[in-house]
């Protein structure tokens, strides 16, 4: 009775942190939707926005990492940093400059549709970049997943080319940034959570949007005599943001990436019913219908990667059963007594 109490309070738990996760991520992108949209709060600056966000994580992820030690830093020297972290930086502030950007010009609907590519993306450039095999199985479940969001764009009532543009650019970015972590990173024994991705790549970040920054946003600010920053609006917003991290790391930590991806197409609908209902965008049948073609080839490719994961963990556990067994071989007298024998150590036991 107890074990099974256990295993139901785990399993509230992990919901609790997947209803947590959903919450927090649904609220950034239509806070971020709400500041940008030119006919909602109507402050056109995804650059800034962006900066504010990183200035405002990096100190966060600075007291929690290097002042309270909740958590730990990793072991990044600065070849490692230089080689390494630098470039994912920069691929991490194009991706959030031009989703921000996305905000301006399309509805959240669209935009969640347009996301469901990632895969797609990833995919593609981990077989380019050799970090992925070639399979005609998965390739032909990507062409589905690009055909039913060719459908959706094709059914959108407000398509805007450069909304598109923007947001497949982040798409891009993206894929490309995560690739390089499992090529840059992980291959140097450096796994980092969103926590410590925010202390070594914030900071980066927004120096590298300071350069785009100063030549596109900033003279248009210092020439706007409406320009006003409310700190209680902005401070909401970017506590939003750094909490979604914390959400994510929770999630990540006490069940996996995995969950969080199938987590992420719930998320996808929520918000497309949203902007729906609540919003009032306008989400046609054939938006619909491609998208639900999209989410099939999506749910298919994270079977696929259970499928994986699975088998590893069973290779694992195999692999952790023979290292078990040849131990107990090993701590038996009689095993050391032939082992000896036949490897010719016995002198080192003297």
């Amino acid at each position: 009775m107890a074990a099974e109490m256990g295993i139901v309070r785990k399993i509230l738990i992990s919901y609790a942190y997947v209803g947590l996760w959903i919450f927090l991520s649904s609220t950034v992108i239509l806070f971020n939707k709400f500041i940008l949209d030119k006919k909602l709060y109507n402050w056109p600056f995804p650059i800034s926005l962006t900066m504010i966000h990183m200035a405002f994580c990096s100190v966060l992820a600075f007291a929690l990492v290097g002042v309270f030690k909740i958590v730990k830093p990793v072991g990044m020297t600065k070849k490692i940093y230089v080689s390494s972290v630098i470039p994912i930086s920069a691929l991490y502030c194009l991706s959030l400059w031009l989703s921000n950007s996305a905000y301006i010009y399309l509805s959240v609907s669209f935009i969640q549709m347009l996301k469901a590519l990632m895969p797609v993306a990833v995919y593609s450039i981990g077989v380019l970049l050799k970090k992925e095999s070639f399979s005609s199985k998965t390739m032909t479940n990507m062409v589905g997943i690009s055909v039913g969001v060719g459908i959706a764009a094709y059914g959108e009532a407000l398509f805007n080319t450069l909304g598109v543009m923007l947001q497949l650019g982040a798409v891009v970015f993206e894929a490309t940034r995560l690739v390089l972590i499992q090529i840059l990173l992980t291959a140097n024994g450096i796994t980092l959570n969103p926590i410590t991705t925010l202390y070594y790549v914030a900071p980066c970040c927004f120096v590298f949007l300071c350069i785009p920054w100063a030549i596109v946003e900033y003279p248009v600010l210092i020439a706007s005599s409406s320009f006003y920053l409310d700190f209680k609006l902005f401070s909401a917003n970017c506590l939003c943001a750094f909490l979604l991290n914390l959400a994510v790391f929770l999630l990540v930590g006490k069940t996996s990436a995995l969950t969080m991806n199938v987590a992420g197409v719930v998320k996808d609908w929520i918000l497309i019913a949203i902007s729906w209902s609540v919003i009032k965008d306008r989400v046609t049948g054939v938006n619909l219908i491609g998208y639900f073609l999209a989410f099939l080839g999506v749910c298919f490719y994270n079977h696929l990667k259970l499928q994986l994961f699975n088998a590893k963990q069973s290779e694992k556990r195999v692999l952790d059963g023979e290292k078990e067994a040849n131990s107990l071989l090993e701590e038996s007298p009689h095993a050391q007594s032939e082992g000896n024998h036949d490897t010719g150590f016995g002198d080192r036991n003297v």
